[in-house]
């Protein structure tokens, strides 16, 4: 079976759970199939019983346009990928920036198409000041490229929900929920590794530590962890690995947060600068407890992450967090009473806060708790949500595609 997976990222060019799901998907799929990647950028060199990794770039026309440069960027791309695909079995897309271009690759060649679903377009609506009028050209390139696919894979069961009211058209029977997954070797508890790169970024590793991973964007909640920072105990340090903001607007409401945290005696470090794997898994295990305070999450692959290095995760109750993170006992879930304007954003944002700041000081005052939480997180993921798991399941629906 020759396989085209289709994506905007792919090591070392990743900034989301989509990229990662990508990375780990392929390489476990490369095991059992022929797989080939496409995605943006240059070719990637191929390592011993990996994928094959073909690199796109935007046609001259498409790159530099100044107003809606990443999404004609995006629609450049998805041409040269769906004429790239000539000789595939089946071709299998991820988000927007590929969906369009699994559906061309289908017209064109005839191989069935399958779409993962990470996030819906129309769940987030904020987007609209990051894009602009690209916002109603990457939300047709997802309609189209879904409505019309042999097979739907959500990430949860939230997303299949999702996918199902979103996209009306589209009928159950054809929407598969196949988990995220983490590799435990790859995510382990590193206590000392951590604690030395906390110390390089002038954090204690002796005294608690709540750490947020994630994009600087109003779907990731970081400006509600940064309302929720001011009930929290005396000592207590809060770590930002943040970056990639959606708008200079969103860049610099977070930036006006930190400061007014710190001017009230908080201890708050932003770690902007792009980590290595290794050191990203590293400071999560060095940390007390890692914070989700996401409006909008389909899965939630950080905490998943975290729970793998032995960590207690605080998250808000929405999307597919609850699938992954157990409250009461791997983590502690926040509710998330949400606007109807179809933001997500909480209808009290500070109620919201006080609850994240109140869930979170329950953990760093309790360490035996955390450990306890920390360890069944880890074993949690062991049982359910290793990636070889997820390959399986995801060549199993391509088999029964194909017939």
């Amino acid at each position: 079976m020759r396989v085209a997976l289709l994506t905007r990222e792919y090591p070392p060019d990743v900034y989301g759970g989509a990229g990662v799901h990508v990375e780990y998907l392929s390489r476990e799929l490369a095991r059992i199939v022929d797989v080939t990647v496409h995605c943006w950028g240059d070719d990637r060199p191929s390592t011993p019983n990996g994928p094959r990794v073909v690199g796109h770039r935007p046609s001259e026309r498409a790159a530099g346009q100044a107003d809606h440069g990443p999404v004609l960027d995006a629609l450049s791309i998805d041409l040269a990928m769906a004429e790239a695909c000539a000789g595939a079995d089946l071709v299998h897309s991820h988000t927007w920036y590929a969906n369009l271009a699994g559906h061309l690759a289908k017209l064109l060649h005839g191989a069935p198409h399958v779409a993962t679903v990470h996030s819906l377009e129309p769940l987030r609506p904020w987007k609209a000041e990051q894009l602009g009028g690209g916002y109603a050209v990457s939300s047709y390139c997802e309609r189209t490229g879904l409505e019309s696919a042999d097979a739907v894979i959500a990430v949860s069961s939230a997303v299949a929900d999702d996918v199902c009211r979103v996209y009306p058209s589209i009928a159950p029977e054809r929407v598969h929920v196949i988990h995220n997954g983490v590799d435990p070797q790859d995510y382990r508890p590193e206590r000392a590794a951590g604690a030395a790169l906390l110390d390089r970024f002038g954090v204690d590793p002796s005294r608690p530590v709540v750490l947020f991973v994630g994009r600087i964007t109003r779907q990731k909640g970081i400006h509600l962890l940064l309302e929720a920072v001011r009930d929290l105990p005396v000592g207590v340090q809060v770590v930002l690995r943040a970056g990639s903001p959606d708008t200079a607007e969103i860049e610099r409401e977070v930036a006006e947060g930190v400061a007014a945290a710190k001017a009230e005696g908080h201890e708050v470090t932003v770690i902007e600068s792009s980590l290595a794997r290794e050191e990203l898994t590293a400071l999560i295990g060095a940390a007390t407890v890692l914070c989700c305070p996401s409006v909008y999450e389909p899965f939630g692959l950080v905490n998943v992450e975290a729970m793998a290095c032995a960590v207690p995760v605080v998250a808000s109750a929405v999307g597919g967090i609850p699938e992954a993170v157990e409250h009461g006992t791997t983590g502690l879930l926040v509710p998330v009473e949400a606007r109807a304007d179809g933001t997500g954003q909480p209808t009290d944002p500070s109620a919201y806060a006080r609850d994240l700041a109140a869930a979170l000081t329950r953990l760093v005052e309790d360490p035996e708790l955390a450990a306890k939480m920390g360890e069944a997180g880890r074993q949690r993921v062991v049982d359910r949500f290793s990636w070889r798991q997820v390959a399986a399941r995801t060549c199993a629906l391509y088999e029964r595609i194909l017939g």
